[in-house]
């Protein structure tokens, strides 16, 4: 059961005993999933009249809430077990950076927001049914396929980054020309295959009896797939915004 998402591996099942009635289910990641989209929604309001009110008090929050979500998020995956807790707070942390960038992005671009909030859910929604009626299915082949792509999309987003720390700019994957807008595309096609990994990696803890507290583990790793697509969503708009 190989994942592209760092948080959901193939090795996390396989030294778990079963857990019988105190077992993790699909229907318990779903809610937990719920209760951690509606604490990221709950911070990202708070950042976002921040950001609308006052653009340049946007970017502590946004450097805070990114750099704290990623030290959450490893020490999530390290520690599976805090989870419960470490998972709400990772969903705040996104929040609050995801509020003060969708705020930034709306001053620029009208209704961009909620074009890029529309097309992420609906993405969840195709990818699940394509899921649930086989249509899309997660065999050995495309797991390795989506794997391959999110590291070298990792990797080029790296070494654009420490080229950044040199004033090097990558300008091709970053600007609004075609090759930018059809890497983006590429990029959010890759992003919404995760979540066909996400979905399969969930059912297979179910279906291996895993702790109840992987319902919260499996619920932050889809959140984190979810956080990576809107905002590849939102970069993806502004660059056919861009073009107008």
């Amino acid at each position: 059961m190989r994942t592209a998402n760092p948080a959901l591996n193939e090795q996390i099942f396989t030294a778990i005993p079963y857990y019988g009635e105190n077992a993790m289910t699909v229907s318990g990641t779903v809610n937990k999933t719920a209760g951690l989209l509606a604490v990221c929604i709950a911070a990202a309001a708070w950042t976002w009249r921040i950001a609308l009110t006052r653009p340049e008090a946007a970017f502590p929050w946004i450097i805070g809430g990114a750099v704290g979500g990623l030290i959450v998020a490893f020490v999530t995956i390290a520690k599976k077990n805090l989870a419960p807790f470490t998972g709400p707070l990772y969903a705040g942390l996104e929040g609050l950076a995801l509020g003060a960038i969708s705020s930034l992005f709306e001053q620029q671009f009208r209704g961009i927001v909620f074009s890029a909030v529309a097309l992420t859910f609906g993405v969840l929604a195709v990818m699940l049914v394509a899921y649930r009626t086989g249509l899309v299915r997660a065999t050995e082949r495309f797991k390795a396929g989506v794997v391959s792509a999110t590291g070298a999309i990792f990797l080029i987003y790296l070494v654009s980054f420490i080229l950044g720390f040199f004033n090097i700019h990558v300008p091709m994957i970053h600007s609004g020309g075609m090759f930018g807008i059809l890497f983006s595309l590429f990029v959010v096609v890759i992003a919404a295959l995760n979540l066909v990994l996400d979905f399969d990696f969930i059912e297979n803890g179910a279906a291996s009896g895993a702790p109840k507290y992987m319902e919260w583990y499996g619920a932050f790793g889809l959140m984190v797939t979810l956080v990576w697509l809107y905002l590849e969503i939102l970069r993806l708009l502004a660059k056919l915004q861009r073009r107008r």
